[in-house]
């Protein structure tokens, strides 16, 4: 006999019939010797309604007031369900939020979870009853003292309560319910060949659902991983196995702070790296698919990815290897770039000896001579071997916008200057001057209270596919400030900024040109932020600007960001380059490239995002041609 979890979203309790029709799944389960808590949300269309209402009275509603008429949805459902259980003979309660003791911070409309207390869930269960439970809803001590009010989870918050309650409770299983069979390669709204996935990690499916996958949020994922809740996302329409979510195990953590814990898991570093980088490279369709093709022949694999924008036709393209291919790397870039036909001033000879100082080893951009005269298309080779990559992990700095910052901020404080930086949504990497490795990861693990460890990179099973999924935001937006001053501090303070506004970035890419501005090297920072977020981070920008001499910022909506995801693309040379190439076919041009250790995300035309979503979900035989998925209602 198992404890299970059950959690049934508002489509699958849209209607009387289909309550009924959970109310007998639940009995079923019931009936196999299984004790059940079971979730529910409001049904579908009734949390719209009310926010409807509220907006209907008020062009700003109190946010307390919206907590206590949100939580009434959920209020009905689960009242409504066990009614339809008892009338199956089936001994059940229903309980709201605060009932079942989810106490939450003080925020209302998007309040974190603290703790559950779970005396009276468990005396219920042990009376045979099955426990109905309000999702997306918990109670909080005021700030004014003593007094408790209604608080809600905000966007997933379902998904939330009801693996928190699994977390609490050490639930066998915690069942997800929705409107599709499981969890797909991509979305198959988007694809309508898109495969169902018998199994997917917790990790990949965090980073598909901070992408926008809307089957699972990424809060639920967080808690799932971090307390080892093993999931499955199934379809209430049908009796199909679903797709399991696994995961780890590890050691048992104190309920206490459930979701306001560490925001960070741990600070992991790689000294076994090593940096190259190619300026003013053409900014047009194939380039990076052309590059990362030469490199995965050569059997050299890749790391860190970053493509920045530039203010002109080119573009740089910087990427890391590992120390002992290096030469190799070289070698390579350097005779791509000639193939690029980018002409040489002068004899040819003698322009090549010239890029020798440029090309040695620990030249770093920011080394570049202000009087520097080489041609504006000219492609340069820069080498880097004492670099280290420093990286900050953890789910919980999804929807936290100061943690890059503060990252930023400590390295800015000790003088150590940031070279090249790639970010997703659980993972911040820096690289850094190798003699700078022992501080670094000294005053990372004391700010955020958590041990360092080298990266936990092995070679996956080679029968394992290595992209597990595909995901497009067609809600991003991109921002980038120009002629930014190179010296320790600046991104910090660019970023801090933007947290002080509450503004979440997502990709953050430093270009690796410097350019001197009156005796003074630069360089271009760009990032995305949700299209929601344009207006403010904008002016935030526009703010910073003002105060740097030169410095210019820019803006573009019209963008599209997909993003492949797979724990089986870790040390396999030329996955990254079945991407570019699958985008060059369809000539598709990328306009920003960030990896993490498992996601590789390139900014695109928002017009063609449909077209870069299809393209790389065929490239890497994601497909399914055997069937076609119906989504219900």
């Amino acid at each position: 006999m198992a404890l299970i979890v059950q959690k049934y979203g508002g489509t699958s309790v849209g209607s009387v019939e289909r309550i009924k029709a959970v109310a007998a799944r639940v009995k079923a389960t019931v009936d196999a010797g299984h004790t059940l808590v079971v979730v529910v949300s409001a049904m579908a269309k009734e949390t719209d309604k009310l926010v409807k209402l509220a907006h209907d009275i008020s062009s700003n509603p109190c946010r307390r007031e919206m907590d206590v008429l949100l939580s009434t949805g959920e209020q009905q459902t689960i009242a409504l369900l066990s009614m339809a259980l008892q009338a199956l003979g089936q001994s059940a309660i229903s309980l709201t939020g605060a009932q079942v003791g989810i106490e939450t911070e003080p925020a209302h409309t998007r309040a974190r979870i603290i703790n559950i207390q779970t005396e009276r869930l468990e005396r219920h269960l042990k009376e045979g009853k099955v426990v109905v439970v309000a999702g997306f809803q918990g109670i909080t001590q005021g700030l004014q003292g003593a007094d408790l009010e209604v608080t809600t989870l905000g966007r997933g918050g379902s998904d939330t309560s009801a693996v928190a309650l699994a977390a609490a409770l050490k639930a066998d299983l915690c069942e997800i319910y929705t409107d599709v069979p499981g969890v797909f390669t991509t979305d198959p709204r988007l694809v309508e060949n898109a495969s169902l996935l018998t199994e997917i990690t917790c990790d990949e499916m965090l980073e598909l659902a901070s992408l926008g996958a809307k089957v699972l949020h990424p809060r639920a994922v967080e808690i799932a991983r971090n307390y080892g809740v093993q999931m499955v996302v199934r379809s209430s329409w049908s009796d199909a196995p679903g797709t399991k979510v696994i995961a780890p195990g590890g050691s048992p953590r104190p309920l206490h702070n459930l979701e306001l814990g560490r925001p960070v898991d741990g600070v992991r570093f790689d000294l076994d790296q090593a940096k190259v980088a190619m300026l003013r490279v053409a900014d047009r369709p194939g380039i990076a698919a052309g590059l990362f093709s030469a490199m995965a022949r050569q059997g050299v694999t890749v790391d860190l990815i970053i493509q920045s924008i530039h203010d002109g036709n080119t573009n740089d393209i910087a990427f890391t290897v590992d120390r002992p291919s290096l030469n190799q790397a070289e070698a390579v870039a350097t005779a791509f770039s000639v193939m690029l036909h980018q002409p040489l001033k002068g004899d040819a000879a003698k322009g090549a000896a010239g890029k020798e100082d440029s090309r040695r080893e620990g030249a770093r951009p920011e080394s570049a001579r202000p009087e520097d005269t080489r041609p504006e298309d000219e492609v340069e080779v820069i080498l880097d071997r004492d670099i280290v990559k420093v990286s900050i992990v953890g789910a919980g700095m999804i929807g936290r916008p100061g943690i890059a910052a503060q990252m930023f901020q400590v390295l800015a404080e000790a003088g150590i200057n940031l070279q090249m930086i790639s970010t997703s949504e659980v993972n911040v990497s820096c690289t850094i001057a190798a003699e700078h490795c022992d501080r670094a990861l000294a005053i990372l693990c004391k700010t955020f209270a958590v041990d360092s460890s080298p990266n936990q990179v092995s070679t996956p099973d080679p029968e394992s596919p290595p992209v597990r999924g595909v995901a497009l935001d067609l809600k991003q937006a991109r921002l980038a400030i120009l002629r930014v001053p190179d010296r320790p501090g600046m991104a910090a303070q660019i970023f801090q900024e933007l947290a002080a506004a509450n503004i979440s970035v997502d990709m953050i890419i430093q270009s690796q040109r410097s350019r001197p501005i009156r005796g003074e090297m630069t360089r271009d920072i760009a990032f995305t932020v949700p299209q929601i977020d344009l207006a403010i981070a904008q002016q935030t920008l526009e703010a910073i600007a003002q105060t740097l001499d030169n410095a210019e910022v820019t803006a573009d909506s019209d963008v599209a960001k997909v993003s492949i995801v797979g724990t089986g693309m870790l040390g396999r040379p030329g996955v990254a380059a079945r991407l570019f190439e699958a985008l060059a076919a369809q000539s598709i041009n990328i306009q920003m490239i960030a990896t993490s250790e498992i996601r590789v995300s390139c900014v695109v035309s928002k017009d063609q995002g449909a077209d870069a979503l299809k393209a790389a979900h065929a490239a890497f035989g994601l497909e399914d041609l055997t069937q076609r998925v119906e989504i219900p209602g």
